[in-house]
């Protein structure tokens, strides 16, 4: 790509890398609009030819402010190119502190609007099936978005339901059903949803597999779980809540209308995180989208504008042809990218490539795993790699300012992120970012890795906030 993308528009930076090509950041040189585009090239990746149409064509019909915006698409010869909502809140999980998790009145917050998005798809016949923190993003104002339609599926159209047989998601989120299948797609959605409460409200992840094997999941099922971790963290509300949506059985699974009705949803928390028993949540019958309301959209025809499903007509299970297992960490997400560096622009860089204003541009991302040391970038790489051998990290160093990092987790799944050492402005950055595992774990790593470094660490990192965050 030059660095002209199209007339007007100019090429940041590489946002991430998947396992079809590039995520790059463009901006509209005169109105600094940001949007992400998602380049895929279909001569190195045939396969792609027809899930990304399909994906695309999901997603790009979906409007509602808590799912990514998918602009369109434009193809080149062998090249594929997806335009997306660029938002700059960062991830959910990175307000998750390990162990902990955050304010129950944010908690709250972030899963009424997650409920919201899911509830949005589920009234169009399209299931999420990969929904973790992850995959969840910010924006300015610090609203939650749903991304990565990657895995994404419909599963009624004209008022006719399928159940699904393709295993996929990530096994700590999944739904003990869809390990067995076949499965009823909005349960399956739902048990997720309640997950990601469970990790907001606890900083870490019940079990690591919804299934018989895990002594967590079967404590969990038999009722043996009152006094293990994370269940222990939670007050008795918000437990009653979570009882209620964990539900082994999907059928006695309690509905986004339930969850909508339950005390612990309904009441408005105080910041302290107690319940107020005053102030109930007034929400609206009718569905507000970006676009307007939908309570007079034809549902039928939006379904029916989807690519129909393969033997939907003769009411075969259409998942079962890819039946072995997918986890999203092994694929490549074709909406807004959730493993992705952060767009660090340096003053110069600006100067160069835009004559627009530099103090919007310096307020991009939000990320809390990283952090400026006192030494220079040279000696920065030393005394990680040295403390990465004291707390027994495997490691191996990718060109002059990368170090690949390698563990196993505490539920022994493989951990897998990088640290890349920028020398800006004077300063030197020390950028984390996860590659391939739970994002919770990653975070976990990077606070022990930030600990053995804090001699180091620069007294005004702070500044980072003042500079370059929302």
């Amino acid at each position: 790509m030059s660095n002209d993308f199209v007339e007007g528009w100019a090429i940041l930076q590489t946002l991430g890398e998947g396992a079809y090509g590039e995520v790059q950041l463009i901006m509209n040189r005169s109105t600094e609009e940001l949007v992400a585009v998602k380049v895929i090239d279909f001569e190195k990746h045939p396969e792609a030819k027809e899930s990304v149409p399909k994906e695309v064509k999901i997603h790009k019909l979906l409007s509602n402010a808590h799912i990514i915006q998918c602009y369109g698409q434009r193809f080149d010869r062998n090249l594929g190119y997806i335009f997306l909502e660029y938002v700059p809140g960062g991830e959910l999980f990175d307000r998750i502190e390990p162990d902990i998790g955050m304010p129950e009145a944010d908690a709250q917050r972030y899963f009424t609007q997650l409920l919201s998005g899911v509830e949005y798809l589920h009234q169009h016949g399209i299931a999420h099936r990969d929904l973790k923190p992850e995959n969840l993003l910010l924006d300015n104002n610090n609203n939650l978005k749903i991304s990565d339609f990657g895995m994404a599926t419909i599963f009624r159209i004209s008022g006719r339901e399928r159940l699904l047989d393709k295993q996929c998601g990530t096994l700590p989120y999944v739904a003990p059903e869809v390990i067995l299948r076949p499965y009823m797609a909005e349960p399956a959605d739902i048990w997720s949803c309640g997950i990601i409460l469970v990790a907001m409200l606890c900083g870490e992840l019940p079990w690591d597999k919804p299934s018989l094997k895990s002594k967590d999941f079967i404590a969990w099922k038999d009722g043996h779980y009152v006094s293990k971790t994370p269940w222990s963290k939670l007050n008795n509300v918000a437990l009653s809540l979570i009882r209620r949506i964990l539900v082994p059985l999907p059928s006695s699974r309690y509905t986004i209308a339930k969850i909508k009705n339950h005390r612990w949803y309904c009441k408005r928390l105080q910041k302290s995180g107690d319940l107020a028993s005053v102030e109930v949540v007034q929400r609206s019958k009718r569905v507000r989208t970006c676009g307007g309301l939908l309570d007079d959209y034809d549902k039928d025809v939006f379904c029916l504008s989807q690519p129909n499903p393969v033997g939907l007509e003769d009411g075969d299970q259409v998942d079962s042809m890819h039946s072995d297992w997918c986890q999203s960490s092994n694929l490549y997400s074709f909406s807004q990218p959730v493993q992705m560096d952060d767009l660090l622009v340096s003053t110069q860089q600006l100067s160069t490539q835009t004559s627009g204003s530099q103090t919007s541009m310096q307020k991009l991302v939000r990320r809390m795993t990283r952090f400026f040391v006192t030494v220079d970038t040279e000696e920065a790489i030393k005394c990680l790699i040295k403390k990465l051998d004291d707390l027994e990290f495997s490691w191996k160093k990718n060109g002059s300012d990368m170090v690949t990092i390698s563990t196993v987790d505490k539920r022994k799944c493989n951990l897998v992120f990088k640290a890349t050492i920028l020398k800006m402005e004077g300063d030197t950055l020390v950028d984390f970012r996860l590659s391939k595992g739970c994002g919770l774990e990653f975070k976990r790593c990077f606070l022990s890795i930030k600990k053995s470094l804090r001699r180091l660490i620069h007294s005004r990192e702070c500044r980072i906030d003042d500079a370059m965050m929302c």
